[in-house]
């Protein structure tokens, strides 16, 4: 008859198991973002979907198949970035599909338009008395270029239900900074 062994890990082994360094598929997700977006950024994100699905996924696949045709395609570079081309979009219309199943379109102005909400232009002057003006928009459509921040941002998250003539302090990098909310408007 033949006997069993039964191998057991020491204690020690495993805890050396559980401070192995993180591989990237065990780091953890992204936080969640908020899920409201205007009506406009909505659109964008329908468009480039659009674009990706109907334009630009099937030329690239041509291009590969043009490419594939020629032969090797191991050392076919046209090929090769065609291939990380699609895997690309495929990622893109995957986080795309997956984003818009899950926003909130938000179309109308708050019911008191005296408070800073979602959607919003804030006039703020700081305390140098430079004045600001930012919309507080969705995390897809933030752009501080055209003055959108995100509704996450540590600053719009310090505004949102505040009125005018309010001070907000916000904890900045290089130290706190403090607004005074001289306008509020909703487009």
């Amino acid at each position: 008859m033949m006997s069993r062994s039964v191998a057991t890990t020491a204690p020690a082994a495993r805890a050396e198991h559980t401070l192995a360094p993180m591989s990237t598929r065990d780091r953890a997700p992204r936080p969640a973002s908020s899920r409201y977006i205007t009506a406009a950024g909505a659109k964008k994100l329908r468009d480039e979907l659009e674009q990706l699905w109907m334009v630009e996924r099937p030329r690239v696949t041509q291009e590969v198949s043009d490419a594939a045709a020629q032969g090797d395609r191991s050392e076919n570079a046209e090929y090769i970035y065609g291939k990380k081309r699609l895997r690309e979009i495929d990622r893109r219309v995957r986080f795309l599909g997956k984003r818009l199943e899950e926003v909130v379109i938000v179309s109308e102005s708050p019911p008191r338009a005296d408070r800073v909400y979602f959607g919003a232009w804030v006039a703020l002057e700081d305390d140098d008395g430079a004045a600001h003006e930012w919309r507080i928009v969705g995390p897809d459509e933030s752009d501080v270029k055209r003055g959108w921040i995100s509704m996450d941002s540590p600053v719009a998250r310090a505004l949102m239900g505040k009125r005018v003539d309010d001070e907000v302090t916000v904890k900045a990098p290089r130290g706190d900074a403090t607004y005074t909310i001289t306008g509020i408007r909703y487009a």
